[in-house]
């Protein structure tokens, strides 16, 4: 009976994400209208005494994205600031475990993911998404979905070689066997940014603490007032 359940629930995640999909690509009904709410973005920033906003962390696999945004929200928390972690990986096990590592399914998951983000930073929620995310247009896309300068992208630089020596998920070695198809740096592109907010270049082996760096990101947010309301 268990397994039955799992089946069919599992069936409807997928079916969901099919629906999903397709409402993307479609304009809305005639029907389904912006219902407007007596409390606003700028009153749940008041409570928070912070600014909702996205940090994007774009780069390669390997290149330490999760762990900067650990090392953030580590931080911010420590200052009493409330974040929320949108994680690449952790995202596709549940909202985006339907989509495949095709180019149309990639796109999908990057809009789904800023889709979200976007109604974090309206909580007043400051969101750190990290994910190779390595198209441009489709980064830029999740930059239109928020006012202006509520988007923050920051490029993560690291070298391929840097990168693929580290290959902490063991998945270089694999995509160089020829047993993961599709991999972002081996046999599928990525794209860097060309204006971001912020650019975090490695140029060889050395390479400043996640501690350190997160400093980097947060005075940013400070010089800019996302740290009061």
């Amino acid at each position: 009976m268990m397994t039955m359940i799992i089946k069919i629930f599992n069936q409807v995640i997928i079916q969901v994400g099919k629906n999903l999909r397709q409402m993307s690509n479609s304009e809305n009904p005639l029907n389904i209208l912006w219902h407007e709410s007596s409390i606003h973005k700028l009153d749940r920033q008041e409570i928070l005494q912070q600014k909702g906003c996205v940090i994007w962390l774009t780069g390669l696999s390997g290149s330490g994205k999760s762990t900067l945004a650990c090392a953030v929200s580590q931080s911010l928390h420590s200052r009493g600031k409330l974040t929320y972690i949108l994680d690449g990986d952790n995202i596709r096990h549940g909202l985006n475990r339907d989509l495949s590592f095709s180019k149309e399914d990639r796109s999908e998951n990057i809009r789904r993911i800023g889709e979200v983000a976007k109604l974090l930073a309206d909580a007043g929620v400051i969101c750190i998404a990290s994910s190779i995310s390595p198209y441009r247009k489709d980064r830029d896309a999740c930059r239109a979905l928020l006012p202006k300068g509520d988007f923050i992208e920051v490029f993560i630089d690291v070298p391929l070689y840097v990168c693929e020596a580290r290959d902490p998920k063991g998945l270089y070695k694999l995509a160089r066997a020829g047993k993961v198809k599709g991999f972002t740096g081996v046999d599928d592109p990525y794209e860097p940014p060309c204006s971001c907010e912020i650019v975090l270049q490695q140029k060889g082996t050395d390479s400043m603490s996640p501690s350190d760096t997160a400093e980097i990101l947060i005075s940013y947010l400070e010089k800019n007032g996302y740290l009061r309301a």
